[in-house]
């Protein structure tokens, strides 16, 4: 962040005194901000961008100071006391959101999961990560967060690469379970359920990391060892036109069932 704040003070020619002069500080605070040991506040932000000529980065830099502790955080330190506090970190996130859009390449999304798949995903990444056992009330949590599916004026777009129908998880059983349940949520009226085919041309869009757009505020990303929480307004939109030329890719309907059925019948 202080790095980021420099550059655009050197970008504009003026020196840190020059700054703190206009924008009514003491001498020392840019060299503060800029070094790391001054949170700025968004009123120093405004300052900062208005006496640089930078005002159209201002809202990305308030989003980025605001999410600067929880940008990046990892999942030793999420699930240090086991796998329940991870999934209810995220309940209030999900009850405020109106607009979720996934996407996923390997994963059915969590609250598309069945209780069987939920359990046979979180045991995996308890025994792979060493964590305390809490297995049963973490899966509670996340079967019992779906209900965000039938409550209130929400409206869900899940894309899924055709792969993540064939990526089993628990177990032939488990993932016809899955599957089928997908066929049932697919009829939701809330539920947008696309599926990019193995065929479909990669020219211009390739797959990409799985993604959670909430609103239009916040992106969530998964990575193997963390968490990353995207905020700033001009990556997000980056997020939303990735999503929409991806979407672009997916078939739906009869076409999305079609595909679903298969991966049903290759379990044998």
């Amino acid at each position: 962040m202080g790095k980021r704040l420099r550059e655009i003070r050197k970008d504009s020619g003026l020196t840190a005194r020059e700054l703190a002069s206009r924008a009514g500080w003491h001498e020392s605070k840019c060299s503060r901000i800029e070094n790391g040991r001054t949170t700025p506040a968004d009123d120093d932000l405004r300052a900062y961008t208005l006496h640089c000529g930078a005002t159209g980065q201002t809202a990305d830099l308030i989003a980025t100071a605001r999410n600067i502790e929880g940008a990046y955080v990892e999942w030793r330190r999420m699930e240090r006391s086991g796998l329940r506090r991870a999934q209810e970190s995220v309940i209030p996130l999900w009850e405020r959101t109106r607009h979720f859009r996934a996407y996923s390449s390997w994963l059915v999304p969590g609250p598309l999961q069945t209780r069987a798949y939920v359990e046979a995903l979180l045991r995996s990444i308890r025994d792979r990560r060493a964590l305390p056992d809490d297995l049963e009330q973490a899966v509670q949590v996340r079967v019992d967060k779906q209900q965000v599916l039938y409550e209130g004026p929400r409206r869900f777009a899940v894309l899924l690469e055709e792969s993540t129908l064939r990526h089993r998880i628990g177990g032939a059983e488990t993932m016809a379970g899955q599957l089928g349940h997908l066929l049932s949520l697919a009829t939701l009226p809330n539920i947008s359920l696309g599926v990019i085919p193995l065929s479909a041309d990669r020219t211009a869009l390739w797959p990409v990391e799985d993604f959670w757009i909430f609103d239009d505020a916040q992106v969530n990303v998964e990575l193997v060892t963390a968490f990353l929480t995207i905020t700033q307004p001009h990556e997000v939109r980056m997020y939303a036109q990735a999503f929409t030329a991806l979407a672009d890719l997916a078939v739906y309907g009869a076409s999305a069932r079609t595909l679903i059925t298969s991966a049903i019948d290759s379990l044998g």
